[in-house]
């Protein structure tokens, strides 16, 4: 069974002076109900200020919160913070901290949100306020759910603010597999970055994964896997730079899992990157992954 986290305000329309819509949210749970296979979602409640202050500046927590982001971090976000965007910025941790609660008991669990691996200490960057990854990987260690985590990254862009936030914390490894030459252009240092020439293609890209996560699962030995899951490297990505097919992503995703199951570690995933034209084409990319993650349970 699919366990899904996911709140009626992750969608919001577009804010005034952005293109960037957050209807993908909403469309990825249509895909699920038009898939057919079942499904139970749970709701997340925001994440306490206090957890997110220990990730984030609390001066740059704040400004969120009263909706007096400066117009330049506004412009490194890519939108405005409005009231709805505050509301999902909250919402988005305490559903990846969710997911990875329910993944402990299930085995795999999937925030329909997240992956804001782009935002940084003070600000927010690349559509990303808040960095869930983070702080849901700080708020497991520090209340004893988890000793050691892999955040394993395979958007298309690498996890700069993920690695940047979590830098000196031998508890939690950050793996970032992308496209080098895409967003951004300074790059952070993870603890082990891989990046990829651009046209990257499934064989290439699943030989590179396969010869990679085995042994970081072996040698660091996490108790628990959060997984950025974009599907921008998708070849048909409107941002991405790699060439992964259908059948790329879907081998990618059954791969991490297999991994995972095979050394008894649980598994919650966040949607990360996903754009292009069709969106509703994005949605069913991303419920793909999904479902796919909770078959090989």
């Amino acid at each position: 069974m699919l366990h899904v986290v996911h709140h009626p305000a992750y969608v919001s329309p577009a804010t005034p002076g952005s293109h960037l819509r957050f209807d993908k949210y909403g469309l990825v749970m249509e895909a699920l109900h038009e898939s057919a296979v079942p499904y139970v979602a749970h709701a997340p409640q925001p994440m306490p200020r206090e957890w997110i202050a220990m990730v984030h500046d609390p001066a740059y927590v704040d400004e969120v919160l009263t909706l007096s982001v400066p117009p330049d971090k506004e412009r490194r976000i890519g939108f405005p913070v409005t009231e709805r965007v505050m509301r999902r910025s909250m919402l988005s941790p305490g559903g990846t901290w969710m997911a990875a609660k329910l993944a402990q008991v299930l085995g795999y669990a999937a925030n329909a949100a997240g992956g804001s691996h782009h935002a940084l200490a003070d600000t927010g960057a690349g559509y990303c306020v808040f960095n869930d990854l983070a702080i849901a990987a700080n708020r497991l260690i520090a209340e004893g759910d988890a000793a050691r985590i892999l955040i394993l990254d395979l958007d298309v862009h690498q996890g700069d603010g993920t690695a940047s936030l979590l830098a000196g914390r031998p508890e939690i490894f950050t793996l970032s597999i992308h496209a080098e030459k895409n967003f951004p252009v300074r790059k952070a240092r993870s603890t082990l970055d891989i990046g990829l020439e651009d046209g990257t293609g499934d064989s290439a890209y699943l030989a590179i994964l396969a010869d990679t996560l085995p042994r970081v699962l072996d040698d660091f030995a996490p108790d628990l896997i959060l997984y950025q899951a974009g599907v921008d490297p998708h070849g048909e990505d409107r941002l991405g730079r790699l060439a992964l097919s259908d059948a790329g992503l879907d081998a990618r995703d059954r791969y991490v899992m297999r991994q995972a199951r095979g050394r008894g570690l649980p598994v919650a995933s966040t949607m990360g990157g996903g754009y292009g034209t069709d969106r509703m084409a994005v949605a069913h990319r991303h419920a793909a992954c999904m479902i796919r993650m909770a078959e090989e349970i």
